[in-house]
């Protein structure tokens, strides 16, 4: 069973060999002279408590615990004084005390105010390890940030979450990680550990969505709960509500969202009574709300009482460098479920990927992956392991070669058009022949004569 450590930091030997024997039998006990003695401590091992007398010598306990602080240790501290300088007890309490006893000591309030501060530390504890936890589950830590675009959106995710009641606007492509990023700013809010509840608004049916959203009373409508039902926003109590795709909620929802924000109450469907919640909002979209609010279909008050802090995430294709490592990481994630022995990505097939356009981001990035490591077996990511989406390039090509490629009414110069395209194919493939013919629908043969023909520099 764990034994918590505590600190015992008092010049007087007669308190501190009462101290230790009442205290020895139950929690691992240390002895400090002195501030200096306990900052000494401090730094070689941990403790879970300290006992910190005001008037020491050297420097006095309110100094030392200042500098505790300064280390950017969060220990728990007991001041101990005498009756007089309860007015110091003020000041320590205002640097990080979290509690005072007052001498000559009672053994009975000692043991109480002590188990009351290791209780709090027992929460914090279990509070730390389901954060670690759930860090772990949604890979919060790993994020792959190697672009300025994604640094930036997790910088501000983590400012966000310091204010954990600031209602917070994510805007970026559906796949590009929203959902992420909301969970990032619960995680490191003071509202961790309480809900995180979400909610699809362009899933939900017109007729359901304000049910879901408020709940309903009993007897409110046909095929309802008997007994009624609470919605997503009181199930978010003290929590979080993650409001997704918050551009396809309905005008008239609009409104009971709107005078939510506003009030901080609302009336479940059929009722008639007010409720209110403490709950933070976090709200996503795919689509521009200011181009919705000129279409008339978005409310501009409720996107103005929604964009209190905004946060774009940019399309992976406007972050190349992002590509790779996000291969890497998710090749490592699927080795280890599917028992493979991936390592990394051929040249070619890199020129490939990072040419794709990925329209489903990374969450189309982490199913190409998947479907690669979980089919192939080989060490490294090859060309012909991504078959499936050079047709889709080639689709997209011929697709866009459809859709723009018209013949100008001055006429063109066919040859120098060819002579483009291959030199495009070249860079793409960083000078590999067989692959850029590949990317042209040709022979490695015919693109070989094609660049002696055109006199092509590879």
């Amino acid at each position: 069973m764990y034994r918590y450590k505590i600190i015992i930091v008092d010049d007087d030997r007669l308190l501190q060999n009462s101290l230790k024997n009442i205290l020895a039998e139950t929690y691992d006990v240390m002895i400090a002279g002195s501030g200096e003695k306990a900052l000494q401590i401090l730094k070689n091992q941990e403790a879970d408590l300290i006992l910190l007398d005001i008037r020491l010598p050297g420097i006095d306990g309110v100094d030392t615990l200042r500098k505790i602080r300064a280390m950017g240790n969060n220990t728990s501290v007991i001041m101990m004084t005498a009756y007089e300088d309860i007015k110091t007890v003020i000041t320590s309490m205002k640097v990080g005390a979290s509690d005072y006893l007052v001498k000559p000591l009672d053994i009975d309030e000692l043991e109480i105010i002590i188990e009351k501060a290791l209780e709090n530390i027992k929460l914090k504890k279990e509070v730390e390890e389901l954060r670690k936890q759930y860090i772990k589950e949604f890979d919060i830590d790993n994020i792959v940030a190697e672009s300025e675009g994604i640094r930036d959106a997790f910088k501000l995710a983590h400012i966000f979450a310091k204010s954990d009641d600031t209602t917070v606007l994510l805007e970026g492509e559906t796949g590009t990680g929203k959902e992420v990023v909301a969970r990032t700013i619960h995680c490191r809010s003071s509202r961790f550990g309480k809900p995180f509840v979400c909610i699809n608004c362009g899933a939900i049916s017109k007729e359901l969505i304000e049910s879901e959203l408020f709940g309903y009373e009993k007897g409110s409508f046909t095929g309802g709960l008997q007994e009624g039902k609470k919605g997503k926003i009181e199930l978010a109590e003290n929590g979080t509500l993650f409001l997704d795709e918050i551009g396809e909620l309905l005008p008239a929802s609009q409104v009971s969202l709107l005078r939510f924000l506003e009030e901080k109450e609302f009336y479940r469907v059929g009722g008639t009574a007010t409720k209110k919640v403490n709950v933070r909002i976090i709200a996503a979209t795919n689509k521009s709300l200011e181009e919705a609010i000129i279409k008339g279909t978005f409310r501009k008050d409720l996107y103005y009482r929604l964009n209190v802090a905004k946060i774009f995430l940019p399309p992976l294709r406007e972050r190349q460098e992002d590509i790779i490592p996000l291969i890497m990481f998710f090749m490592t994630k699927f080795n280890d479920k599917f028992g493979k022995n991936f390592r990394s990505t051929s040249r070619e097939a890199r020129a490939i990927l990072l040419q794709y356009p990925w329209t489903g981001n990374v969450r189309e990035l982490r199913n190409f992956v998947e479907r690669v490591v979980l089919v192939e077996n080989d060490s490294e990511i090859q060309p012909e392991h991504i078959l499936f989406l050079r047709h889709q390039i080639g689709n997209n090509f011929r697709h866009a070669q459809e859709q723009e490629l018209k013949l100008p009414p001055t006429g063109l110069d066919l040859d120098e058009l060819i002579k483009k395209l291959i030199l495009q194919a070249i860079e793409m493939a960083h000078g590999n022949k067989a692959q850029a013919a590949k990317l042209l629908g040709m022979s490695r043969p015919t693109m070989i004569y094609r660049i002696e023909k055109y006199n092509i520099k590879v």
